[in-house]
């Protein structure tokens, strides 16, 4: 390993101790511009993971909860009418990030989901049919509920 990973990793672990392998795991995702499912119990410290990377790599970080209401424009973003210069501007969406914490995507609905996975798989938005291609990394965080808790469970693609 490398020195400057090595640093990284130091740093990390003066945030999450006890998880080596994890944190050595998820450097090499987001390195790779790779996408990382976090499936674990609640209290573990998932969220705080996705902060000290995004803190100790410096990058953007957002966090999207899931829930049944969320839409697709809430992800990728949406055109708005601007009045005074009479032409529509897209506002961006949560995935305009560096790191994203997609909490719960299973909670969401289908179209929400394959919003999501645009990104994570093409590294693109298509808002009102333009395709505008993602110019920062986005490493994708997903964090599935447990089904016995909650009742309205969407099934992931595969």
């Amino acid at each position: 390993m490398n020195t400057k990973t090595e640093e990284i990793l130091k740093e990390l672990n003066k945030i999450i101790v006890g998880k080596e392998a994890v944190l050595e795991k998820t450097l090499m995702a987001i390195l790779s511009r790779g996408h990382i499912l976090l499936d674990d119990v609640p209290g573990v410290g998932k969220t705080t993971l996705a902060l000290a990377c995004s803190k100790v790599l410096g990058l953007d970080y957002h966090r999207i909860q899931f829930t049944p209401d969320v839409v697709p424009s809430d992800i990728i973003g949406f055109s708005m009418y601007n009045k005074e210069s009479g032409t529509f501007e897209y506002k961006p969406g949560v995935v305009m990030t560096n790191l994203l914490l997609a909490d719960e995507i299973n909670r969401t609905s289908s179209k929400t989901q394959s919003a999501l996975l645009e990104v994570m798989e093409e590294g693109q938005v298509t808002v009102d049919g333009e395709t505008e291609s993602m110019n920062c990394q986005v490493s994708l965080w997903r964090m599935p509920s447990c089904g016995r808790r909650i009742h309205l469970i969407y099934i992931l693609p595969r």
